[in-house]
């Protein structure tokens, strides 16, 4: 590169005086390169500076060279206003629809240049193992050296459709919910620890496991078809009780609380389309609470 700013100004000193060194400096690369290369690439007589056949060759490289630096240049310049490329995201399967989604949507029209790439799982996913940007993580942190971003608190409700408890019964005691078939999640257990809204007490209920599923949507979608009680997050039955396709039951007790966080490896300043992610993410969930 020092080479071609050489042939641009045709002397040493012009070169110098653009790249901000010393002339020095400037025939010390230059000395460099030859011995590199073995070839002359510049001739000099009193008259100035011209390129050998070699040196023509290897200018024409540089310009070509020069050209997609300053490209690259530019397009870290921009990057924080034009984010391109893939942006990859884990994500459990509850929050795919109703928060994930309309985030991934949004940034996308902000951010055109941005390839969303997409794991749902349930499972806790390593970003650097699997080249990840963000998770989106429900539950405790593991011990790791990423960042943790909170977006707010899941709490875990008992629900029905109206249409099953009119079939069964309308549970007013803890004790009440082991007459109804419950459908779980592969990581609930059948005797669970429940928690009093207002005293925080807590109480071991023994549930009659009906049956089983390894994702949020699969026992909703049962729910829905009356087959039994679910454990749901409240962002996800929060919408469904306000529309009256579910009955939040026992609504003085809470099962589990679980921490929502965005989770990145960045150690300095973020990404902007990253933060706006987080951002989008922490309106969505929010927004399925009221």
């Amino acid at each position: 590169m020092i080479f071609a700013t050489v042939v641009k100004h045709g002397s040493f000193t012009g070169a110098a005086k653009e790249l901000e060194i010393t002339k020095s400096a400037v025939s010390q690369q230059i000395k460099s390169l030859e011995e590199e290369l073995g070839i002359r690439v510049l001739n000099r007589t009193t008259r100035g500076i011209s390129t050998t056949a070699l040196g023509e060759k290897l200018l024409t490289r540089c310009q070509i060279l020069r050209d997609q630096v300053d490209l690259v240049l530019k397009d870290i310049a921009t990057a924080e206003e034009n984010p391109k490329g893939k942006f990859s995201i884990t994500l459990p399967h509850s929050l795919e629809e109703n928060v994930v989604m309309p985030a991934i949507e949004q940034l996308c029209t902000e951010f055109p240049g941005l390839k969303p790439e997409l794991i749902v799982t349930d499972g806790s996913l390593d970003l650097m193992e699997n080249n990840l940007d963000v998770a989106v993580h429900a539950g405790e942190l593991p011990d790791s050296s990423y960042r943790a971003l909170p977006v707010g608190t899941i709490t875990e409700i008992f629900c029905a459709t109206p249409l099953y408890l009119n079939r069964t019964m309308m549970p007013k005691r803890l004790t009440d919910l082991e007459q109804l078939k419950w459908i779980a999640t592969s990581w609930q257990k059948a005797k669970m620890p429940v928690y009093g809204i207002d005293s925080k007490e807590k109480t071991m209920v023994q549930l009659n496991q009906f049956s089983k599923a390894n994702t949020f949507p699969t026992v909703l979608s049962m729910a829905l078809r009356h087959l039994g009680m679910v454990i749901l997050p409240d962002y996800v039955a929060k919408p469904l009780i306000n529309s009256g396709e579910l009955v939040h039951i026992m609504d003085k007790y809470i099962v589990k609380l679980w921490p929502l966080h965005t989770v990145h490896a960045y150690k300095g300043e973020k990404p902007i389309h990253l933060s706006r992610f987080h951002q989008l993410i922490c309106n969505n969930f929010n927004d399925l609470l009221k």
